[in-house]
Formats: structure tokens, C-alpha cells, sequence
């Protein structure tokens, strides 16, 4: 294998050394996807890319992503991130918008800048599906958490925007922090589930310019808990939609996440209806934290 450039990013953090780590890779197209995923379990950040060929196809820059255990088709922080790095060490330059061609399909990324400065980028998701709904008792059981703790006004239910979540809601802060998955039975729910992952989400949270506060657990990725995860926000912000969370249906929000890991993170929602259709885009900033080589 000849060596390889490799960076990594922060994303979804407002100061380096938050959101959630990521590492990728660039000019892979000479890697095997069994080298990929030696690279991504060597790496062990919750997810890893690889950036096949600094030459677009079809308007986009091919991009594969892969978890410690497992490629995935799409994933959030993993799509801001390395559109991060197509811009700053690829084009060199300005641009409004990357496309990224994954696993599910083009992404689509805008960039935003501050004096010429890149700021916030912006993914529009596929958008959302909704699958089964789950019975809170099984899930409070996988959570250690009382029914009670569950905020049922709302359902528990399985939400896609390309990769599914168990979006899970919560009455309190308390709940949300206490929350910890008992393994046995998380395996026994997901063995009928589309989704492998549960994202909780509550009303409070530390800071109070925030709307929400999460958490992510998702053993089956090999990633037991997830301190930002753009692609289950943008589940999320359909969910919130699609069963008028705000009474409304639009949803402009900040959601906090990553604290129970010491590393804070922030990811902003935006979503609407339209002709039946619920368009959701998930936004955040994302900083170098450091380059390097593969030998």
C-alpha cells in the first residue's frame, strides 16, 4: 500500500477538541474495501472516509464511510467533514457547494463563509421514512430507564434519512443523562428492528440558548455511544415535523449532544412540509485538528 494523506476534523464543534472526531483519507481509489476497514478499525473513531479521487463523476467526489465494524451507506458528521476537507485541500478555494457521491446517492453540501473564511456547512438528507413503532416498555427495559422517564405523548418509532434511528423521547434532562444501554437486551430489540441505533432526544438542556439536548448508542456500529450524529438529527428533524414536536411545521433548532462524553457538540436542524414532503437539512462547523500520512 503507497502512503496515504489523512486528516482529521472536529465536527460539530465550536472550539477544537469537541463534536465528534474524524478522520479522512485521501486519493484511496488504489484501497480495497477490506483495506478500508483495516484503516477505519486502526483509526477507531466512529467513523472514517475515504475520499477516492480528487476528480469529480457525475458533479460529485466519490466517498466511502466506514465505522470501526462496518461500511455504512451515509452518515452526518462524516459528510460535513470531509466536504471540509474537499474544499480546504482539494479545490483550494471558494465554492458554494460540494457534492458528495455516496453509498445512498448524491449529497448535496452548501458551504458558508465569514470573510472567506468557511464557517458553517449545511447537508441537505434524503427525505425522511418512517417505519414500526416500538413499545416504550421494551425500550425503557434496554435503556434502564422507567416508562415513566418516556415522553409517550409522542411515539418511539423508526425514522430514516438514509441510515435508520429509534428516535426516542424523553420528559427530562435526568433521564436523558442517566440513560445507559443494557447490551443483552439492546441486541434482542435491534434482531426486529431496521434500526440498529437509538437516538434520545429531551426538551432540556446545559445551555440555554439550545432547544434540545441527545445522545446516541450504537453497539451494533461499534460505536457505543456517538458524540455528534448529523444523520440521526436529520431523523430526528423529520420526526419532529412529521408529529408537530413545536406544534409546527417548521423547525429551525439547535441541538446539543456529546456532553455525557466530554466532548460538546452542536448541530443545527432545519425542516418543513411541502406538498406532503418533508425537506430536512442538519448544519454545523467543523475544524482541523491535524494532518498526516499512512506508511
Amino acid at each position: 500500500m503507497d502512503k496515504l494523506n489523512f486528516y482529521i476534523v472536529d465536527v460539530f464543534a465550536e472550539e477544537k477538541y469537541q463534536g465528534n472526531q474524524l478522520a479522512v483519507f485521501t486519493g484511496t481509489q488504489g484501497l480495497t474495501g477490506e483495506q478500508m476497514q483495516q484503516i477505519a478499525k486502526e483509526m477507531n473513531y466512529s467513523e472514517t472516509t475515504f475520499v477516492l479521487s480528487s476528480d469529480q463523476r457525475a458533479g460529485g467526489y466519490d466517498v466511502r464511510i466506514f465505522t470501526p465494524a462496518q461500511e455504512v451507506p451515509f452518515a452526518g458528521h462524516p459528510t460535513l467533514g470531509t466536504a471540509f476537507i474537499i474544499q480546504r485541500e482539494i479545490i483550494q478555494q471558494p465554492v458554494e457547494r460540494i457534492n458528495l457521491n455516496l453509498a445512498i446517492g448524491q449529497i448535496p453540501v452548501t458551504l458558508h463563509y465569514q470573510q472567506e473564511t468557511l464557517d458553517i456547512l449545511w447537508m441537505q438528507q434524503k427525505p425522511p421514512t418512517f417505519h414500526q413503532t416500538i413499545e416504550g416498555e421494551r425500550v425503557a427495559e434496554v435503556l434502564n430507564l422507567e416508562v415513566g422517564d418516556l415522553d409517550l405523548r409522542f411515539p418511539i418509532r423508526e425514522v430514516s434519512t438514509g441510515i435508520p434511528f429509534l428516535i426516542v423521547p424523553l420528559k427530562t434532562h435526568a433521564a436523558l443523562k442517566k440513560a445507559k444501554v443494557n447490551r443483552d437486551k439492546y441486541f434482542k430489540l435491534i434482531e426486529r428492528t431496521e434500526a440498529k441505533c437509538i437516538f434520545m432526544f429531551c426538551p432540556e438542556t446545559n445551555k440555554p440558548e439550545n432547544d434540545l439536548s441527545a445522545r446516541m448508542f450504537g453497539d451494533y456500529l461499534g460505536v457505543p455511544e456517538d458524540p455528534a450524529t448529523g444523520s440521526a438529527n436529520g431523523c430526528l428533524a423529520g420526526y419532529l415535523v412529521e408529529y408537530g414536536y413545536f406544534g409546527e411545521g417548521e423547525i429551525d433548532l439547535r441541538v446539543e449532544q456529546g456532553y455525557e462524553m466530554g466532548r460538546p457538540s452542536l448541530l443545527l436542524l432545519k425542516a418543513h412540509k411541502e406538498n406532503g414532503e418533508i425537506s430536512v437539512s442538519v448544519g454545523g462547523k467543523a475544524i482541523a485538528i491535524a494532518k498526516g500520512e499512512f506508511v
